[in-house]
């Protein structure tokens, strides 16, 4: 069996917000088709961690590679173009508009919404089709999931970025929404997943990283993490 390859690294990475040291040494790697989740408590960093992957923040120090390319100093519009998406915290749909709408804006990068790609994410989310023209502000919040998802799937990424998928989500809808993720995965998708629920982030992975006031203090197979000592004391629970 060959060999996964990377597709996206970060190495030994630095981040600043002015004089606060927020990331220090961060390296991290999703390979192609794989699901890899970075755990860590609130204000540890992983936000800005997906921040500079995307390019919104700009590391002081270290190495940023995707599909092969030094991204490091390329802005956030040619990492997209480039196939990065993301699934923004608390989804950010625009309210007034309608589901179809929401959808078509993901394929902005590439142009006009070809029907092919509408009808993938109808596929995978049947209800979306039916809520078509409604407006994304009405949906209800795993809805909303869904729309963001399929917003992110319409620009054909080859790495979707998700940041907390579980936030502002009641406990049914925080599994189905994970059963989403799983489901993507299972076709292939690449994901990089930040996410607070370990348990339920780690249920899906493949690999997970931890993050801790900025360092990586903890990294491995998926099952491996979920069975790990300090992990669950400090974020599984005994």
């Amino acid at each position: 069996m060959s060999e996964k390859k990377p597709l996206l690294e970060i190495s030994n990475i630095d981040t600043y917000y002015g004089v606060i040291h927020i990331l220090q040494q961060v390296n991290l790697r999703v390979d192609e088709g794989e699901l890899v989740c970075l755990l860590g408590g609130n204000a540890c960093g992983k936000s800005t961690t997906l921040k500079t992957i995307l390019g919104m923040v700009k590391p002081k120090v270290g190495k940023i590679m995707f599909a092969g390319e030094d991204v490091t100093h390329q802005n956030t519009p040619a990492r997209v173009k480039l196939g990065m998406a993301v699934v923004p915290e608390n989804r950010r749909l625009f309210a007034p508009m309608t589901v179809l709408e929401n959808l078509k804006i993901g394929a902005y990068v590439r142009g006009e919404a070809a029907e092919e790609d509408l009808e993938r994410v109808y596929e995978l989310f049947p209800k979306l089709k039916e809520r078509s023209s409604q407006l994304a502000g009405t949906l209800s919040g795993g809805e909303q999931q869904m729309v963001a998802v399929g917003r992110a799937l319409m620009s054909h990424p080859r790495l979707i970025l998700m940041d907390e998928p579980s936030m502002g989500l009641a406990p049914k809808l925080v599994e189905q929404s994970f059963e989403m993720i799983a489901n993507l995965h299972s076709q292939g998708v690449s994901m990089l997943i930040v996410e607070q629920n370990a348990n339920m982030a780690l249920s899906v992975a493949d690999r997970g990283y931890v993050l801790q006031t900025g360092r990586i203090v903890l990294e491995g197979e998926a099952k491996e993490l979920a069975g790990h000592e300090e992990l669950r004391r400090a974020y599984l629970g005994r």
